[in-house]
């Protein structure tokens, strides 16, 4: 039988662990055991439902990373964290947004197709103003802080800040603070390399169409790596890695390849076998701006791009 340690968690809450004491129950592991049935064996007080979705939903640290195998095998002495924070998610429903993460500082999300990542003029339906609500409605002193940003129809991760400071730590050191940034996109046409980069410079034009240059047009530099996952003869599935994070720069530079993302009416062609645009930010991994400890989030590739394979 494991026991709590007091003496570990007490260093816990020295280091900050997201801050707020009891935000997570520690545990050591006794004897060897898969992770899930250890936490069935162990975690009192919880159903079987609630602790299977406080691991599908990463709320499962052990020796401090997040881990969601459910027979991801322990050690004695393998040091198990179980959030407490997961509860909030069950009062959060929306059908354009899902809380991934939450501590006192930031919260990650996943955010539909179709919803804007803040307010822009008019229009109402946007990510900030459903986590502002959510923050209310949960007592939570806190506004959601935009740190970066998603196009409406490109679905997929995002974090956003609950307090200034935060978003300024986040957005101050970006680069060195996102670790690894991932989208996956369904692209016209069959795609003729395997991997490679792509770089210019990006530039608007006066109607707010971005474009491409080869050597510096006074645009901003950028850089994306590309890797086919599978194709046909008609659509290649490809994931991107950014370098560097510019408006619609996965879109241009598809474009520029002559394998735009499907779905794209600005710099599409006009192949739409989804009827959304092709595009998801689908793995987002940063170091967390108060604790420096390094946060992975994955979400699975859209079932309606896998389908276009099959």
């Amino acid at each position: 039988m494991a026991h709590q340690s007091n003496k570990w968690q007490k260093s816990a809450n020295q280091r900050g662990n997201y801050g707020v004491p009891n935000e997570y129950a520690h545990y050591v592991v006794g004897k060897p055991a898969p992770l899930l049935e250890w936490l069935l064996e162990n975690v009192k007080g919880e159903s079987k439902t609630k602790i299977k979705l406080t691991l599908q939903g990463r709320g499962i640290k052990v020796d401090g990373k997040i881990i969601t195998q459910f027979d991801y095998a322990l050690r004695p002495g393998m040091k198990i964290s179980v959030s407490k924070t997961k509860k909030n998610n069950d009062k959060f429903k929306n059908r354009f947004v899902k809380i991934v993460y939450e501590d006192r500082y930031l919260v990650v999300v996943e955010k539909n197709v179709g919803i804007l990542s803040m307010a822009a003029g008019h229009s109402t339906l946007n990510v900030k103003a459903v986590l502002d609500d959510y923050f209310h409605k949960s007592r939570q002193n806190c506004q959601a802080h935009v740190v970066h940003r998603l196009d409406r129809d490109t679905s997929g991760l995002m974090i956003y800040a609950k307090d200034k400071q935060t978003e300024l730590a986040l957005e101050n050191d970006w680069h060195n603070n996102v670790y690894d940034r991932r989208y996956v996109a369904v692209v016209s046409g069959e795609m003729e390399e395997d991997e490679g980069t792509i770089v210019n410079w990006l530039k608007d034009n006066k109607a707010y169409i971005t474009y491409s240059s080869p050597t510096d047009n006074g645009g901003k530099y950028a850089v994306t790596h590309f890797h086919t996952l599978t194709r046909s003869t008609d659509y290649s599935l490809v994931e991107f890695r950014l370098e560097t994070g510019r408006k619609n720069q996965i879109r241009v530079h598809t474009a520029d390849m002559g394998h735009p993302v499907c779905g794209d009416i600005k710099y599409g062609n006009g192949d739409d076998p989804c009827h959304r645009l092709c595009l998801h930010a689908y793995v987002l991994c940063f170091y967390h701006p108060v604790t420096h400890q390094p946060m992975e989030f994955e979400t699975p590739i859209p079932a309606e791009f896998r389908k276009v394979f099959k």
